[in-house]
């Protein structure tokens, strides 16, 4: 991997100590950029923290940034939330460049399944290669964001994006929204 790459986070309602110990995490990989910002009108979220990963999800990142690193990470986030008990309380987006871009949208209520959402994020490299299938996926689309199903207990394709139409996923294909 080369040097220097910068991360950004884009916070609000997130405590300075739980920013410092992520900060921790993240400087030994990354130049990393803070953004505190203002809370969203339309999100009903107390806390919001946007991670921007300069690198692609894959078997490489993994093994690149250490698998004790990213579980540390991990109990960063799961603390975040078991702090703000259950309900609206924290929205974690992770953002993998890459072509197409990666996108987990973290926004469970419950901090079972919160933690449990937090825990598969790996296990979505195993159905990359089935869900990036050229013949089930446009070359055009630049963007995937999976969102986890706590009724199915996994991750799920959500939305995808081109560069003029947005797609869902529902059943076994890509559907365009209007």
């Amino acid at each position: 991997m080369t040097e220097n790459l910068k991360t950004t986070l884009r916070y609000y309602g997130i405590s300075p100590w739980e920013v410092e110990v992520l900060y921790g995490f993240l400087n030994s990989h990354f130049t990393i950029i803070q953004e505190e910002i203002d809370s969203d009108d339309d999100d009903n979220f107390v806390s919001s923290l946007d991670i921007e990963i300069p690198l692609p999800f894959n078997e490489e990142f993994f093994q690149w940034f250490g698998f004790k690193c990213w579980e540390k990470v991990k109990a960063v986030f799961k603390e975040m939330k078991r702090r703000r008990g259950s309900g609206n309380a924290l929205k974690i987006r992770i953002n993998f460049s890459g072509r197409p871009r990666i996108v987990f949208v973290i926004d469970i209520e419950d901090k079972q399944w919160f933690d449990n959402a937090i825990e598969k994020i790996d296990f979505v490299l195993e159905l990359l290669p089935h869900h990036l299938d050229p013949k089930k996926t446009s070359s055009e689309i630049v963007e995937i964001v999976y969102k986890f199903d706590s009724d199915s207990i996994r991750w799920r394709l959500n939305t995808a994006t081109s560069k003029n139409k947005k797609f869902e996923f529902r059943g076994n294909s890509w559907n365009e929204i209007t």
